[in-house]
């Protein structure tokens, strides 16, 4: 089974997204609240892909700067990475620091998002 860490995301949309990776993947959900629990979860557990929200819900601090931590981890280089955001500024900068094109909440069931997370959970 694909597991998918969620970073950041509130309860309800982290019930979105849930339902997302196991309708279209069969995919199991994590969830982690702040940079800190996603990378000891990282750690302990493997992981086929990381989405971050774009502003964390726990504490409002920045996606991006988690990216940068997971990227900088020689642990967790090497993990498929996306921002969840419908700002495609913000997309362009995650790509930057080393995501993938990640997708907004407001895209979770348009054809786009499905094949670009087919692209890493097959």
């Amino acid at each position: 089974m694909k597991r998918v860490l969620d970073i950041g995301n509130c309860g309800p949309d982290h019930a979105s997204l849930t339902r997302f990776f196991l309708k279209h993947f069969g995919a199991e959900v994590a969830q982690a609240n702040l940079a800190a629990d996603a990378l000891a979860k990282l750690k302990e557990q493997s992981f086929d892909l990381a989405v971050v929200n774009r502003k964390l819900d726990a504490d409002y601090s920045d996606g991006i700067e988690v990216i940068k931590q997971l990227k900088a981890d020689p642990a967790t280089a090497e993990l498929p990475v996306m921002l969840i955001t419908n700002y495609p500024e913000h997309q362009d900068a995650a790509e930057k620091v080393g995501a993938l094109r990640g997708f907004g909440k407001l895209e979770l069931e348009k054809p786009e998002t499905v094949e670009r997370c087919r692209a890493v959970l097959g």
